[in-house]
């Protein structure tokens, strides 16, 4: 036995299977088992794929392998055939034991895998330091936090990286701002910090840059910074920390931090960047255009008016495309699986990365995940253009959104009390539904849905788990139990998600896909609400109740490694 309890099913229903294919001397066929409506067991085997080699259809073949089979196995009862399928029923008392002892051994532990030995570097958020983050740039932190949780749960070795992009065109337009423009002549600061001062001029720099005699003034200080010109440098470090520190700031409330702050023109500094260029250059991968070096993608498959994919400009300074692959370098030195969070507009720029990196020989892959946009029902979130949701501004209006419904049910409360739970429900609703949704798909943000506190949401899941903490606590204690005591449809239901509950991580990591963890968080909060609803607890007689502690106990351990695993905090009250 293991403290992966479905793991152990699937593997007693294999030993079934592979029993029925010996004896009817059908070839070894790995067919993924799929989960069972209810009325039908727990575990399917579909059949189609031994069609050829039986040369029988599903139907008849489900049924000689069903009677080929031994009738019952390790936590399986029996098996049946129906249709192309052969249906698997569990023996629930020995499983829930199983689950049920595996989740109160292992406790916090449950669902964390050995450690693998290998190192993950997860570099996400990234933001240009121009600016605080907004709703849309959020969205990249939070999956990009919650795909380390998961990683680490998963036994690699993980670091949380941010690359601060500080040797850009873009920090450089913002010192030309700090330089040239008056802070009288620009309306107040949105809120208090150094970020929210510092971005006015940003956006009003990026307005003059427009004007081709300021753009070369920037150029200028881009080749400054490149030719290592220490007073720049010092200057772009000292307002880019100032901008970092707000950003950092903002995130951390999420309970997003990093372990690593890489700084963009370090790979200036130690002339990593040029030698890309160099060694691509001695390869025979570049060209070159009035003094510019790109290679061109055209062989490697990539179409369009101009898919020159440029390094250098004419003025020999480097592009974000030649410090992104030594970037991609240093991390392949610091790890053995390099993940980075990306906005979907950065797949093309991405592919053209990996194909530079063959060239220059390297045998790790750089690893990407896209995420959609975050759009406003006006349009595109921009920091450029002035139109954004900040993420400060959000996180306080879920905050007091909580509060009030906090007031509403909970007058017993202080108002310390009231606070504390109405910002980790808030936090909860605005990182439970940015992940809820697949990367890949788009979210149109509004206030209304991103803020709710009933349905698919953080809130619920905190409930439930709540509600779970009020029922221990009234509870005398944990004593002997007995899961043959366990018997109710919503028992079985609950005890085989709390099974599954170590797969999930595992298949969530694997497929980069954190959406599955908080979509399943909210399948084992309603299945506990049923079971609640049905199965009474504290009032039911001695050998039930003892059962249904443990159950519930269980749920308590597991659903609450799931919301730290969200980054979302459980509650013992709301």
């Amino acid at each position: 036995m293991t403290e992966d309890p479905w793991r152990d099913l699937t593997e007693a229903v294999a030993a079934l299977v592979r029993a029925g294919e010996e004896t009817l001397g059908l070839p070894r066929v790995d067919v993924p088992f799929e989960l069972s409506a209810p009325q039908f067991g727990d575990i399917a085997l579909p059949t189609h794929a031994y069609a050829k080699a039986a040369r029988a259809s599903p139907p008849e073949i489900a049924a000689r392998l069903s009677e080929a089979m031994p009738p019952a196995g390790n936590y399986v009862s029996h098996h049946e055939p129906v249709s192309g399928y052969v249906n698997f029923h569990l023996d629930l008392g020995p499983f829930a034991e199983h689950t049920l002892g595996a989740v109160l051994q292992s406790v916090e532990g449950y669902g964390r895998a050995a450690p693998n030995g290998l190192r993950a570097l997860v570099e996400h958020t990234s933001v240009n330091p121009t600016g605080p983050v907004h709703v849309g740039r959020a969205r990249n932190s939070i999956i990009g936090d919650t795909l380390a949780r998961l990683l680490d749960r998963t036994g690699y070795e993980v670091t949380r990286e941010f690359l601060v992009n500080d040797s850009g065109r873009q920090v450089l337009t913002l010192l030309w701002g700090l330089d040239n423009l008056r802070e009288k002549d620009m309306e107040p600061p949105a809120r208090e910090g150094e970020d929210y001062r510092l971005v006015r001029f940003y956006q009003k720099a990026m307005a003059a840059a427009e004007d081709p005699a300021v753009a070369e003034e920037v150029d200028g200080l881009v080749r400054r910074l490149e030719d290592g010109d220490e007073e720049i440098r010092r200057r772009v470090r000292t307002v880019t920390k100032q901008m970092m520190d707000g950003i950092l700031r903002s995130l951390e409330r999420l309970d997003i931090a990093f372990d690593n702050l890489f700084w963009d023109d370090q790979v200036l500094a130690d002339g990593s960047a040029q030698r890309v260029v160099e060694r691509l250059r001695d390869g025979g991968h570049l060209e070159e255009e009035d003094g510019a070096f790109y290679i061109d993608m055209a062989p490697h498959g990539f179409a369009g008016r101009n898919p020159r994919w440029f390094l250098t400009r004419r003025d020999g300074t480097t592009l974000y495309t030649t410090r992104d692959l030594a970037y991609h370098l240093d991390k392949f030195g610091r790890s053995d699986k390099a993940l980075t969070v990306l906005g979907e507009d950065h797949r093309l720029e991405f592919q053209q990365l990996s194909v530079a990196l063959r060239l220059l020989e390297v045998e790790q892959k750089a690893e990407a995940v896209f995420l959609a946009f975050v759009s406003l029902p006006e349009g595109r979130l921009s920091t450029r253009a002035g139109r954004v949701v900040n993420l400060d501004d959000l996180v306080d209006e879920a905050v007091e959104r909580a509060l009030l419904a906090v007031k509403a049910r909970r007058e017993d409360l202080s108002e310390e009390e009231m606070g504390r739970i109405a910002e980790a429900v808030g936090i909860g609703a605005v990182r439970y539904n940015i992940v809820k949704v697949q990367p890949e798909k788009r979210i149109l943000f509004r206030w209304d849905q991103a803020l709710s506190l009933e349905g698919q949401t953080a809130p619920f899941l905190q409930y439930a788990y709540a509600r779970a903490a009020g029922i221990l606590g009234k509870a005398a204690g944990l004593d002997g139990w007995d899961a043959r005591f366990l018997a109710h449809p919503h028992e079985r239901a609950l005890v085989k998600l709390l099974a599954r509950y170590p797969g999930v991580l595992r298949d969530a990591a694997e497929r980069r896909r954190p959406n599955r963890v908080a979509l399943f968080g909210h399948e084992l909060a309603m299945t506990f609400n049923q079971f609640y609803r049905d199965s009474p607890v504290l009032q039911a007689e001695e050998d039930p109740r003892a059962a249904r502690l443990a159950l519930v106990t269980a749920f308590r351990i597991v659903l609450g490694n799931l919301l730290v695993c969200l980054g979302i905090q459980p509650l013992e009250e709301m």
